[in-house]
């Protein structure tokens, strides 16, 4: 390890037992994407106080934040990226209270050791990873555009970086049709009927996709009826999913072909929602042979090659504009699974 880097080392870790507070407060109080308010002023509150200047709220996300931090005139821009969004009923499973205190350790380390020449620091904090997907609607609103390269970390069962990432829609479809009594006239209700309809047609689909392609549904609500009632309502969701962007788009045109034609048979009106759109990523392999050279120079544990089977990510679309790539760092036995118990 060269002089310099051993001074990055040893400067992070006198930071972190601070930095470990503030993933445990993040941590403690997990939010869901866009609603972390409580870890978006957190997050914001700790750069202010060591000297950033931080921007709160971007575009029309007001959890989202940026802050920068410039030595000298010109030299690269740095983007440094961070997740904070929990989900839904199991809260921090995918490890995203890590990914703020990580990039702000990495902040500081290259703010305090690195004088000698330009360059301008900037942390983007991108809420609704696992919902929305923030940083689509932040790309899609101007941001990150001034970046040179853009790095991420998460959490991991092994120390890797990825190559690919599967493309996906996110849809939410809503039959609308009539309701009845389920016994009395069961003839005239209808609504369900076509969402299961949709789903056993998407069952078919699969055996005619490529072998990438990911297909994913679940009843998402029929708004609380008793179940001797025929629902004039039934929405589901759908993620749709392959590493080509273009098989992809055959996949969600086929995909809409379904719905209209479970409508068709029911006489019920379908509405899609299209509630995200990730792109797959465009892998940089320098910048990921570059993380890995010095993981092993920090000795990070469980150190794999990069993974080729991965699943879906918003930073995806931020690599459609400039190079990034994101660091996984070992935090959980090896073979746990993400958004699972396991990762708690």
């Amino acid at each position: 390890m060269t002089e310099q880097k051993q001074r990055i080392s040893t400067f992070i870790e006198a930071q972190r037992a601070e930095l470990e507070r503030l993933a445990d407060d993040i941590f403690d109080h997990p939010e869901v994407g866009l609603n972390e308010t409580y870890a978006s002023g957190l997050l914001c509150d700790w750069l202010e106080a060591h000297g950033f200047a931080v921007q709160r709220g971007l575009g029309s996300l007001p959890t989202a934040f940026r802050a920068e931090y410039q030595n000298g005139e010109g030299g690269p821009v740095i983007g440094l990226l961070a997740e904070y969004d929990a989900l839904a009923g199991i809260g921090h499973a995918c490890g995203h209270h890590l990914q703020g205190p990580c990039m702000f350790g990495t902040a500081l380390a290259i703010r305090e050791l690195v004088k000698d020449r330009p360059y301008k620091l900037v942390i983007y904090g991108t809420p609704a990873e696992e919902t929305v997907g923030g940083k689509v609607i932040m790309a899609e609103e101007g941001f990150f555009r001034e970046l040179d390269v853009a790095l991420m970390m998460h959490g991991s069962p092994t120390s890797t970086c990825d190559i690919k990432s599967l493309a996906n829609y996110g849809v939410d479809v809503t039959f609308t049709g009539t309701s009845a009594h389920a016994a009395i006239a069961p003839e005239k209700g209808r609504a369900l009927d076509a969402l299961l309809l949709a789903f056993h047609a998407v069952e078919f689909l699969r055996e005619h996709v490529r072998d990438d392609g990911r297909m994913h549904y679940t009843v998402k609500s029929t708004y609380d009826i008793p179940e001797n009632v025929v629902p004039d309502k039934a929405t589901g969701s759908f993620l749709l999913r392959s590493y080509n962007g273009h098989t992809l788009e055959d996949v969600m045109a086929r995909f809409r072909k379904i719905v209209q034609g479970a409508a068709l048979m029911t006489e019920t009106e379908a509405e899609i929602t299209i509630r995200s759109h990730y792109a797959a990523k465009i892998p940089v392999l320098s910048l990921n042979d570059l993380l890995l050279e010095n993981a092993r120079l920090a000795e990070l544990p469980r150190i794999t090659p990069p993974r080729e089977k991965t699943g879906s990510t918003d930073f995806a679309n931020v690599m459609e504009l400039v190079p990034g790539t994101c660091m996984r760092v070992a935090f959980v036995p090896e073979g746990a699974v993400a958004h699972s118990q396991e990762y708690l």
